[in-house]
């Protein structure tokens, strides 16, 4: 069963729909893998899971990680791994850490499914409806996105912009940039997702009614 874990779990990403394994030179690479868990094993894997997703975060041009639960008890876990673009993702999965990790499997875990998603689509993947190929359409997260930085965009010109009146705007453009590039992926995003997650995705990310 080890054996068979190790051997799963090696093979190369396979793509999304339309995209290219590994993703472009310069895109955004964000991997949904799905594992189904045996019963009672469930601890150990959300155990291994952390492990494996802090080795991913401590990897060059690593973006962020995030783990999933499942929805209900057939369901699989997902867990996300968000990278800077294709060379840092490859760089992942041929590293020592990650055998490292699959190396210390236990066996009762295996992958059911995964799919990587480039580009902007990547800023919106920590939902059940992005772990299954289904991102919002682009017009809403043009829309998501003018929400989230407009915010950032105003206050940067308010409080930073006249103490850098002195220099050149090329410099003043380096400086606010990768500022508000880093609060808009790490910050703003995350939180406007979380506030339009109906509206972005629809009925197919709200959890189902019973009774």
């Amino acid at each position: 069963m080890g054996l068979r874990e190790r051997t799963e779990t090696a093979a190369p990403a396979t793509a999304a729909p339309g995209t290219a394994a590994g993703g472009g030179p310069d895109d955004e690479v964000t991997l949904f893998v799905a594992r189904r868990v045996e019963s009672g094993y469930e601890e150990a894997f959300e155990h291994w899971a952390k492990e494996i997703l802090a080795a991913a975060a401590g990897h060059e041009g690593n973006l962020g990680t995030g783990l999933l639960r499942p929805a209900g008890p057939e369901d699989p876990w997902h867990l996300l791994l968000h990278f800077r673009d294709g060379a840092a993702f490859r760089s992942w999965q041929a590293s020592p850490a990650r055998a490292a990790c699959f190396a210390a499997a236990d066996g009762h875990h295996h992958e059911v499914h995964r799919h990587e998603i480039l580009g902007m689509e990547g800023w919106f993947a920590t939902t059940r409806s992005a772990a299954k190929g289904r991102p919002p359409v682009r017009w809403k997260m043009a829309v998501a996105s003018t929400v989230a930085i407009a915010p950032l965009t105003i206050t940067a010109s308010l409080l930073l912009t006249p103490h850098l009146a002195g220099l050149p705007v090329a410099v003043r453009a380096l400086v606010t940039a990768p500022l508000i590039s880093a609060l808009m992926t790490y910050a703003a995003l995350p939180v406007v997702t979380r506030l339009l997650r109906g509206w972005l995705f629809g009925r197919a990310d709200r959890p189902a009614r019973t009774g």
